[in-house]
């Protein structure tokens, strides 16, 4: 006889100030994610908007807004633009490992470099090493952290100018975090070049999708993630194309000059080691 399978318990976070759009209240619904049918779960999750943070699933349960759209690029459809094609060629040489999800202090030092000069006075900038390892290492579910670095010397590794803690699904990959070194001047695009790697991964796997987590109409950090094509978001009917024509009119908004635009890894909402309340 086969055990019964335990249905998971959700609960709901209390209200707090929203990251991205000024003047609004967040909400998470979440539950953990525990047990040898942790992958199942976080992959069925996964296919209705939650994330993971650590061992645990979440999503946006507001009472006012629904402006988180959870969104993923189909990896085998994707057309790099010409922008995206420099930056793939010009990050090239770099060497990527997928390494257990064990922290390191070579990537807590990346990580802070990133934070400090990307998201300065945001609370990741608090984070302790060991709050970094409880980020990488407490995971109850197929992941990695993949290390891009540049070409070593001999047998001596190269240097680690980006990372990504990455999930392993039956339909694709998702992106939990990632960080890159912001000042390389010989190296732009770095953020960039992480989400096209993981999109010809997923590609090269057959594997359909690459989850890039939410993204916000309007929120200044959030634009980067209509520029991969084509792009599917989920609504009440399920997941949903976008229209050319509107991912079209909101890449150019995102690129547009009269506002200085910076390649951004994923923001701090998507999967940070945050704090979870469950009762026994």
């Amino acid at each position: 006889m086969t055990a019964p399978i335990r249905f998971p318990r959700f609960f709901v976070t209390s209200p707090a100030p929203c990251p991205y759009l000024p003047g609004k209240s967040e909400r998470k619904v979440f539950t953990e994610l525990r047990g040898e049918n942790a992958d199942e779960l976080n992959e069925a999750l996964g296919r209705i908007g939650f994330r993971r943070s650590q061992t645990v699933a979440y999503r946006p349960s507001c009472l006012d807004c629904q402006a988180c759209v959870s969104v993923r690029v189909v990896a085998n459809e994707f057309q790099a633009s010409s922008s995206q094609k420099r930056t793939l060629k010009s990050n090239d040489d770099l060497i990527a490992t997928e390494c257990r999800p064990w922290a390191t202090s070579e990537q807590f030092e990346l990580l802070q470099k990133y934070l400090s000069a990307r998201h300065p006075g945001g609370g990741m900038t608090q984070m302790e090493e060991t709050d970094f390892a409880d980020m990488v290492e407490h995971t109850s579910v197929t992941s990695y952290v993949i290390e891009y670095r540049e070409p070593g010397t001999g047998f001596e590794p190269g240097r680690l100018v980006g990372a990504c803690l990455t999930d392993y699904q039956g339909d694709g990959l998702s992106m939990i975090y990632s960080f890159y070194d912001p000042e390389h001047g010989d190296r732009a695009g770095l953020g960039n070049y992480i989400i096209l790697d993981h999109i010809r991964r997923a590609a090269d796997r057959g594997l359909p999708y690459v989850y890039l987590g939410y993204w916000v109409e309007g929120a200044e950090r959030m634009r980067y993630k209509v520029r991969y094509r084509p792009l599917e978001r989920l609504t009440r009917g399920g997941w949903e194309r976008m229209p050319d024509a509107e991912q079209r009119r909101l890449i150019a908004a995102a690129t547009a000059p009269r506002a200085k635009r910076r390649d951004e890894a994923l923001p701090s909402k998507d999967g940070l080691a945050a704090e979870y309340k469950i009762a026994d």
